[in-house]
């Protein structure tokens, strides 16, 4: 078994956002979020429910790019209409990668820049606004920067957050449910001293190598430090043998610049 990847401790650390989750749908989304919800179910979290990205649940993850002879183990339908049924029921939790993430976790997938004139386009909102109140959410960013977690509030809100000001009188808010955010640099949660005061993301842990003043420099605002901080956990023997077999192509090794090994040269 050859030494762990970046992208492989980063799908290990995304496998524990849908540890004790129940049984759920877990909708990882992009190759490393996938990877990490099929681990959980292939290991910690077999309760889990998982689709083939398609239209079917299955009972085993499928595997990443073309399949060959592999054959799904289906156990039913789930369309859109079912999908759906679970996203308001508040029985899913996914793992996005926005575009922009602020302090009160608002995330942005839409525009960079102003919305009139935007620098750039993006996504679009798509189902975000929705998804983000109804259901539990985690995120994934390649890239720790301040251009990710941005200094004021995202540039168009696509996504719910902990920001007050954003909440009319009286409604009702307790359904936002932000959990963790895997980057390449550490592994963030939003149990800080008070979220809807701008100050809920936490460092959980950080990647080996990594210290807290360089996560902290790649981020647009002050992050609280958690009081047990310690190192991500590199992936075991087996949790390797298990992303290695649900991505025979190393499309992982593509999300992250030129994939380093998980254990860094301390800065």
């Amino acid at each position: 078994m050859t030494a762990a990847t970046l992208a492989e401790l980063m799908a290990v650390a995304a496998s524990e956002a849908w540890r004790d989750n129940g049984e759920l749908l877990a909708s990882g989304i992009t190759t490393l979020p996938r990877l990490g919800a099929s681990l959980a179910k292939l290991t910690h979290s077999p309760e889990l429910l998982m689709t083939d990205s398609e239209a079917y649940l299955v009972s085993e993850p499928v595997p990443l790019g073309p399949r060959g002879d592999y054959q799904p183990r289906y156990e039913g339908y789930l369309g859109f209409e079912r999908v759906f049924e679970c996203v308001w029921g508040g029985k899913r939790h996914a793992m996005i990668g926005p575009t922009q993430i602020d302090r009160w976790g608002q995330t942005n997938l839409s525009v960079v820049g102003p919305y009139e004139r935007p620098k750039s386009a993006v996504l679009g909102v798509r189902g975000l606004p929705g998804n983000s109140i109804c259901h539990a959410n985690s995120f994934f960013v390649p890239n720790h920067s301040p251009r990710v977690f941005v200094s004021g509030e995202v540039d168009m809100v696509s996504g719910v957050g902990y920001q007050p000001q954003r909440w009319s009188a009286g409604m009702k808010h307790d359904y936002v449910d932000l959990r963790l955010i895997v980057t390449d640099l550490c592994v963030l949660d939003f149990l800080g001293p008070d979220k809807w005061a701008g100050r809920g993301i936490r460092v959980r842990s950080l990647h080996p190598g990594v210290s807290f003043e360089q996560v902290q420099a790649a981020t647009g605002f002050e992050l609280a430090r958690a009081p047990n901080l310690g190192e991500t956990p590199l992936p075991t023997a087996e949790q390797l043998a298990i992303i290695r077999k649900l991505d025979p192509h190393n499309l992982r090794g593509a999300v992250i610049k030129n994939d380093p090994p998980a254990v860094r040269s301390a800065a």
